[in-house]
């Protein structure tokens, strides 16, 4: 024991903890944060080397008293001096747990504020590509206005030379008419000057009026022409029908009368428009062929002649012819005091689109339909009065538009059972004639080549 104390006292351990704990006081206000912790640090470190002698020294004086002396003093002096010493050392576990924490916090907002840093400089790398970009997109903004200006101008030029090519045409056509006019003249000359039966026939005028055309223009515009004319079918349909429907009830009572008036209208106009159209293109090619020339055939110069004419189509007589064949059907009937020229507007309308369909390639037309035909869900609509159980149709309401027989725009038809024998049982008493009213001479005698009247065979009324 003499030895360990001899050791301790001679390393003076005590008083150089004395004089740094004296210096560490009088610098600690001057020293930093680093200063000062390294000064208590090498404070307890000392104070571990002197309390690890004195342990061993207390170690070998209890020793030396026996085996039970000094149980009393370390009762009461030692083991309360460790229990204090254990909660020191576990405030100082929680001292360097929360000292791990904090440099742990220390460290993740050292690396937040570098990701942030990293944030920052990719967002400024962004914003200056943005403007870049911007830069960019206004300089191709400005390119695409040019170049939509250049092109702007190209097609102005594109189209004053279509323009140029198309008066140009014009004229060709207006030279191969005059040709062809010429030929006329000097074949009838000829004829003149000779004693011939048909010398009054010669001075008769050209067949139709002799007007310049496009070619290739029917066959270009048949898509959007095609169209149209469906559309304007179906605008038909929707309002001039019933406005004849309509104006027709306030005569006759009977709705299925009324709707078989209408249909039978609408069949009758697309059949005298597909006549009308078969003569003008006859005569429109008789007088076309005597100067025919260049690329395009016969058939495009007429179709399209006909197709920037159609003005000269006569849908009077047409009309006329329409209301001269609903008179003599004996499937419908009508008040003898009023005429069918009361649907007019209806037949006229049906007359002049029927006559563009002519015109396109392929032509439409409106489907053939009889009274007890089996009922076709492709071919047509059900009306809403219709009995929809039974198979058969007992009368039709509009008539379906057909390309190559292909359905384009349903029609409607009104299914019955048992309304197609009570039909037939009325139709027996139903006069089958009717007399011309005055109205009616008068339209007729307008029409500039009025058509004699059609046979009435079975066929043409098998609607």
């Amino acid at each position: 024991m003499a030895d360990g104390l001899r050791r301790l006292v001679g390393a003076e351990s005590g008083r150089v903890l004395q004089e740094k704990l004296e210096s560490w006081y009088r610098d600690y206000e001057i020293n930093s944060c680093d200063q000062n912790l390294n000064r208590c640090c090498e404070i307890i470190e000392l104070n571990s080397e002197i309390q690890g002698q004195l342990f061993t020294i207390l170690n070998e004086t209890s020793r030396e008293g026996g085996h039970y002396a000094g149980v009393e003093t370390i009762k009461t002096r030692l083991l309360p001096w460790l229990g204090t010493c254990f909660s020191c050392a576990t405030s100082g576990r929680l001292f360097e747990t929360n000292l791990s924490l904090t440099q742990d916090s220390i460290e993740k907002e050292r690396q937040l504020r570098e990701l942030a840093s990293n944030q920052t400089f990719q967002l400024q790398e962004l914003q200056e590509e943005l403007t870049s970009t911007r830069l960019q997109l206004s300089h191709v903004q400005q390119d695409l206005k040019t170049s939509c200006a250049q092109e702007k101008d190209a097609l102005r030029k594109l189209d004053r030379l279509n323009d140029y090519e198309q008066q140009i045409q014009i004229l060709r056509d207006e030279i191969s008419i005059l040709d062809a006019q010429k030929s006329v003249l000097q074949s009838r000359f000829v004829r003149s000057r000779s004693p011939s039966p048909r010398h009054s026939e010669s001075k008769s005028s050209s067949p139709l009026p002799l007007r310049s055309c496009s070619p290739g223009r029917a066959r270009r515009t048949n898509a959007s022409r095609r169209a149209c004319l469906v559309a304007r079918f179906g605008d038909i349909y929707a309002q001039e029908r019933l406005d004849a429907e309509t104006l027709l009830r306030t005569y006759i009572s009977d709705m299925e009368m009324v709707q078989r008036i209408i249909y039978i209208a609408a069949v009758e106009s697309f059949h005298a428009a597909k006549t009308a159209y078969r003569q003008f293109k006859i005569r429109v090619r008789d007088t076309l062929s005597l100067g025919h020339s260049g690329p395009e055939s016969l058939e495009d110069t007429v179709l399209d002649y006909i197709v920037r004419h159609e003005d000269l189509y006569d849908v009077q007589a047409s009309v006329n012819e329409v209301i001269r064949s609903m008179n003599i059907n004996p499937k419908i009937s009508f008040p003898p005091e009023i005429d069918f020229i009361v649907i007019s507007t209806l037949i006229r309308e049906l007359c002049r689109v029927a006559f563009s369909m002519q015109t396109l390639v392929p032509p439409l037309d409106v489907a053939f339909g009889t009274d007890g035909e089996l009922f076709s869900e492709t071919k047509y609509h059900r009306s809403f009065d219709s009995d929809f159980t039974a198979a058969l149709v007992a009368y039709h309401v509009w008539p379906a538009l057909m390309e190559n027989d292909v359905v384009i725009v349903k029609g409607e038809a009104v299914t019955k059972r048992g309304a197609l024998w009570s039909r037939r049982s009325r139709s027996r008493s139903r006069s089958r004639s009717r007399s011309t009213s005055p109205l009616l001479a008068h339209h007729l005698s307008r029409s500039r080549s009025p058509s004699p009247l059609r046979s009435g065979s079975p066929s043409k009324w098998a609607y």
